[in-house]
């Protein structure tokens, strides 16, 4: 492969991730039913939207004889265009079903949260192309740690600007040892704040947090530079420092995510814990798929062409897109 090729193909993966930072795309659409009483619900639907006319044509589908007790009234907020109405299902939900109609032919799935009179919830998850979601009287520990786990795989697989801080982090650190302190620290770090987040101890705005969020890649990606060029800074000294320092950051911006899908009352521990391990699972298959491709393609390449050459550019790759995050974030402050 030809010098030239080489930049070619990296340009091309610079245009085409730099619009994966618009994290509002892989958002999933959200229904909320509140019991009001034995047979009445406050639905609340939140489905991903560009603008106040731009959003998914998905739509709930509630059981046969179900019917509109107010019309829905509608805001935009956050990327998301939220509707709220009452609905009327004659005896209850409880063992009956909702759908998502129009699931099938778009590119997310729905998280479905359903609240009782007596306390109880009962959250799941409706992927396209799969069933409606079966609404049960007493929904058990498994169902909810299953739930939230899969949804902590899906935001970090997701979640563009934490994978970009870890891949810097591994190609920063040069052993495996210290790359298992430095993970560590990041993971312990951000379960600190995530769960402090979500309990309500701490509370930090979100615009602010997923700013420096990308600024953190920005500094990850110049101390590679600055160790590349053999000026060692902090992060190559002690990146399990760093890893922790910014890991209470991410640790909020997995908050805000979580917040946006919202705990089930009487599983609180039981869903952040499950979350949590979520998010650690997507990691490691993350931090595991980057090094057997590196592997890979190191062998494959090998005796070809100097490959320490090139590998500035990955670094300069992932620097640049943080700087857009960070000027995009910025701007989205007023």
């Amino acid at each position: 492969m030809s010098c030239r090729a080489l930049k070619l193909l990296w340009g091309l993966l610079f245009v085409a991730l730099s619009g994966l930072g618009h994290a509002d795309d892989f958002k999933p659409a959200y229904l909320q039913l509140t019991q009001i009483d034995q047979n009445s619900y406050d639905v609340m639907w939140k489905l991903p939207a560009l603008d106040e006319s731009s959003s998914l044509k998905i739509a709930p589908r509630f059981p046969e004889g179900t019917r509109n007790l107010s019309p829905p009234r509608s805001v935009f907020a956050n990327g998301m265009a939220v509707l709220r109405w009452r609905i009327s299902v004659p005896g209850g939900l409880n063992g009956k079903s909702v759908a998502i109609d129009g699931l099938a032919t778009s590119r997310t799935d729905a998280i479905v949260r359903i609240e009782r009179l007596d306390g109880t919830e009962q959250v799941g998850r409706i992927l396209p192309g799969s069933e409606a979601f079966a609404v049960k009287p007493s929904p058990g520990s498994f169902e909810v740690a299953r739930t939230y786990t899969v949804i902590g795989i899906e935001h970090i697989l997701l979640g563009f600007d934490h994978l970009l801080f870890v891949l810097a982090l591994v190609m920063i650190v040069k052993s495996t040892r210290r790359l298992l302190w430095t993970v560590t620290a990041f993971t312990v770090a951000h379960s600190i704040t995530l769960s402090l987040a979500t309990l309500g101890v701490i509370h930090v705005p979100g615009p602010p947090v997923e700013a420096i969020i990308a600024l953190s890649i920005v500094f990850v990606a110049t101390e590679i530079i600055h160790q590349r060029q053999g000026r060692e800074g902090l992060a190559s000294r002690k990146p399990w420092v760093v890893a922790f320092a910014f890991g209470l950051l991410h640790g909020l911006g997995f908050a805000g995510a979580l917040a946006e899908v919202g705990l089930p009352e009487n599983s609180i521990p039981l869903a952040l814990l499950f979350f949590n391990i979520g998010v650690e699972i997507g990691q490691v298959l993350f931090i595991v798929a980057v090094l057997a491709i590196y592997h890979l393609a190191k062998k494959a390449i090998a005796g070809r062409f100097e490959l320490a050459r090139y590998e500035p550019i990955p670094v300069y790759f992932i620097g640049g897109i943080a700087s857009y995050w960070v000027f995009e974030r910025v701007a989205g402050f007023w």
